[in-house]
């Protein structure tokens, strides 16, 4: 089994907007905004070689949308996902599996390409995974929401035939004697990996849980975007459901400590992982490092 970071670039976002109640004050040190309030983020996928499946976690933004789209978010860097894949002797045709944590453009983007008139799955050979409750909240946004599901990124790859569903034990997350209980995937694509899924951010977002050369690697995708993110009150403007995310993180960050779990950030724009633990002021990093280290 492999492991490979698939950088695809870098993209702003509104400071604020990326730490909610938190001062500009406080959060600018830990990654300055630009003269318009905008910090740089990445967009980190994920690859995993394991047996004969290639799954590619996420796939960023993509190159699809128009100028005026894509020049709201400022996209930068010499990293794309072709390049990325191609550095490691994959092309997107090789991959057998894409999984979407969730349907945000920034996260699926690169699911679909034109060609010609048509939109048509970037992936031909791969099975999309999603589930059918995100998928339907995807499919069926609210209007603060909506922005972030575009139906050219969606709505192709039901109708290519390439979509399946993760599915999930409980129909959501629940409360047990006061602590969340994350909800956990019966699907496995493969032994060494399972899903758990949150509410905070959008529903049923899933993080991907890797078991990897004795270790458990968990991909944050928006719970935690960056090790910034890891104070419990550091919860991003975008979630749809602010409480529901900080009693996820709460729950996660004590499990994750438990278990001496490694969690690998999607739009950190330094650090690809960390370790945990338990400090005078909560828990906090602990060893940050490339996923190539290990």
């Amino acid at each position: 089994m492999n492991l490979y970071t698939i950088n695809t670039g870098f993209f702003k976002l509104d400071g604020g907007a990326m730490f909610g109640v938190v001062p500009k004050s406080i959060w600018n040190k830990l990654n300055p905004a630009d003269e318009n309030n905008l910090c740089t983020w990445a967009m980190r996928c994920l690859l995993i070689e394991d047996g004969s499946k290639l799954i590619l976690i996420d796939n960023g933004i993509g190159e699809k949308q128009d100028a005026k789209f894509l020049g709201h978010y400022h996209l930068h860097g010499d990293d794309t996902l072709d390049k990325s894949l191609a550095a490691h002797g994959f092309s997107k045709d090789d991959i057998t599996d894409v999984f979407l944590t969730h349907l945000h453009f920034d996260h699926c983007g690169g699911s679909i390409k034109r060609a010609g008139d048509t939109l048509v799955p970037a992936f031909k050979n791969a099975t999309f995974w999603s589930n059918k409750n995100h998928w339907n909240w995807a499919t069926h946004p609210n209007d603060r929401e909506k922005a972030s599901f575009l139906k050219e990124n969606i709505l192709p790859i039901e109708e290519s035939g390439q979509l399946k569903f993760v599915e999930m034990v409980n129909s959501q997350s629940s409360m047990v004697n006061g602590q969340l209980l994350l909800q956990q995937s019966s699907t496995l694509i493969t032994d060494n990996f399972s899903v758990i899924t949150v509410h905070g951010h959008t529903d049923a977002m899933m993080l991907p849980v890797i078991n990897y050369k004795g270790k458990t690697i968990i991909y944050m995708a928006d719970l935690l975007p960056s090790v910034a993110h890891i104070p419990l009150p550091y919860v991003m403007g975008y979630d749809m459901f602010p409480l529901t995310t900080l009693h996820e993180k709460k729950t996660f960050l004590a499990d994750a400590l438990s278990k001496d779990c490694i969690l690998y950030f999607e739009h950190d724009p330094i650090n690809e992982c960390c370790t945990l633990q338990q400090t005078e002021k909560g828990i906090r990093q602990k060893e940050i490092f490339k996923l190539s280290d290990l």
